[in-house]
């Protein structure tokens, strides 16, 4: 049955509501989660007077076979509907792209505000080019290095940013090209010659399919607007 614009709506108010609880969900069962820690093993007592070697061996060994091996938290299963829909078959992304979006967006944000006085222009980039399309590289090569005046004024402040980054929701998707833009809290830690300033902004960034991997093509402060 063809749904009615309101139902459509409704729908795609639905499916990102829960893509948002979904993206946070893999974001911190991939940060969050530990290989679980191991049983200790009981105590053994010391074998009595006269007792052979042999049984003392025996003995270790049922004792270190009953510590249960140690698990690895298990994957997030596929979210569904109340009817049992897999709400992947309306998106145009699988959960694998999903994951692999929401890390390399993370990846990004960290390589994003990490930076020194020291470094140059083509080093900024270069970290930058794994996780950033070339157009996007260049742009924030310009807007970090881009005129001498903002490099000397690195350098005669020594200025080193450092800082990481927190996907807060999904605010948007779409397809040709495949996308998906992430809500991004950027912790910043700006230290120089003239104090220490820390600063928390949200980011609109959109990772985008190209094809061998997802790459960042755009960053604003959310505060600007949509995308």
């Amino acid at each position: 049955m063809e749904l009615t614009p309101g139902q459509q709506r409704v729908l795609f108010a639905v499916i990102v509501i829960v893509l948002a609880g979904l993206g946070i969900f893999v974001l911190s069962s991939r940060h969050n989660g530990t290989t679980a820690t191991p049983a200790p093993s009981p105590t053994t007592a010391p074998p009595a007077s006269g007792a052979s070697s042999s049984s003392a061996a025996a003995a270790a060994s049922a004792s270190a076979s009953s510590v249960p091996p140690a698990t690895v938290p298990p994957a997030p299963p596929p979210a569904t509907t109340a009817s049992g829909a897999n709400i992947y078959e309306w998106l145009p992304f699988s959960q694998s792209d999903l994951t692999a979006a929401s890390k390399a967006t993370i990846t990004f944000a960290s390589d994003y505000v990490n930076w020194s006085y020291t470094e140059t222009k083509a080093a900024y980039g270069a970290k930058l080019a794994s996780v950033a399309t070339p157009q996007e590289v260049t742009t924030l090569e310009f807007d970090q290095f881009g005129t001498a005046a903002a490099t000397q004024q690195m350098v005669t402040d020594k200025q080193v940013s450092t800082g990481s980054g927190t996907i807060e929701s999904i605010s948007s998707f779409g397809a040709s090209p495949t996308s998906i833009t992430f809500s991004v809290n950027v912790t910043q830690k700006l230290a120089s010659t003239t104090g220490t300033k820390t600063s928390a902004p949200t980011y609109a960034i959109t990772a985008i399919s190209t094809g061998t991997g997802w790459q960042v093509s755009n960053i604003q402060l959310s505060t600007v607007g949509n995308q």
